[in-house]
């Protein structure tokens, strides 16, 4: 069974519209996200949560229609979004109470294995948190009460590199289970790299792409060539350029390369830009 499956979903707001759609997310792995300000990430969140409704299309959560008695479903997604709501007066013990008359599966224990894996302190209230704390017990919350699948919506931000290296490796060992996924979005594209099986990148409410993160980086290369060499690689070969006075830069699909042209590994971050680049 996939985790998710998005098929031709639309949404339009008076100055933004998402448009087609389609993403399917194994059961079992990492997907991230990756889009600038505005992309529609948050959007696509929401309409997966059923937080708002489509203008078309279909979405598809753990085997089931999201728009079809989604509320049992909810008890098998962890949810963390950029903003975790708890109330501002509850510290991370009285948050535990809540959470036990919420979720059928809470369990108590590895919640409190993670406000000790995470520094949190029990007893200080949650709105004298920094932002990083605020984020970290939104993610003790969201796995602490089995979830088979997990959204985090730029669950990152505010973290240093340690504690987000730690949250990666946490995310890992939850997808071990193969009835776990994630979908994680991002603006640190090198945490996804590291982490993600699965890259979609979202432009302008558009899905440039949706693929398995190791066949991208095996399809495209990135070059540095003279103008006149890039002249000579077929248009169709090329995902984005960035000209200069001297000299171009350019992503490509490797197989289409000429063998005298000097290449090396694309990242995401750098897939991702080019091909931005080129839409615009």
């Amino acid at each position: 069974m996939n985790a998710l499956e998005i098929k031709g979903l639309c949404k339009s707001y008076n100055n933004f519209e998402l448009k087609d759609i389609d993403i399917t997310l194994p059961s079992g792995y990492i997907m991230g996200l990756i889009g600038e300000n505005g992309a529609g990430k948050s959007t696509l969140i929401k309409l997966i949560m059923g937080l708002i409704k489509s203008d078309q299309g279909s979405v598809t959560v753990l085997g089931r229609d999201n728009r079809k008695k989604f509320t049992v479903t909810k008890e098998d997604i962890g949810v963390v979004l950029d903003q975790p709501g708890f109330p501002s007066c509850l510290n991370a013990k009285q948050i535990n109470k809540v959470m036990k008359l919420t979720y059928k599966n809470w369990d108590e224990p590895l919640y409190y294995g993670y406000i000790e894996r995470f520094g949190i302190s029990k007893d200080k209230q949650f709105k004298d948190y920094s932002q990083g704390m605020r984020m970290k017990l939104g993610i003790a919350v969201a796995l602490s009460h089995d979830p088979k699948l997990l959204i985090l919506d730029e669950a990152t931000n505010g973290l240093d590199p340690v504690v987000r290296d730690d949250v990666n490796n946490i995310l890992n060992e939850f997808t071990r289970d193969e009835t776990h996924s994630v979908l994680i979005s991002s603006h640190i594209v090198s945490d996804l790299e590291k982490l993600c099986d699965y890259i979609a990148f979202l432009h302008k409410g558009q899905l440039l792409l949706c693929e398995e993160k190791d066949r991208l980086l095996e399809e495209f290369a990135f070059i540095q060539c003279s103008k006149e060499e890039l002249e000579r690689i077929p248009k169709s070969a090329l995902r984005g350029v960035k000209r200069s006075v001297y000299n171009a830069e350019a992503v490509a699909e490797r197989s289409a390369l000429p063998k005298w042209i000097r290449s090396r590994p694309v990242t995401i971050e750098e897939l991702f830009v080019f091909m931005v680049k080129e839409s615009v």
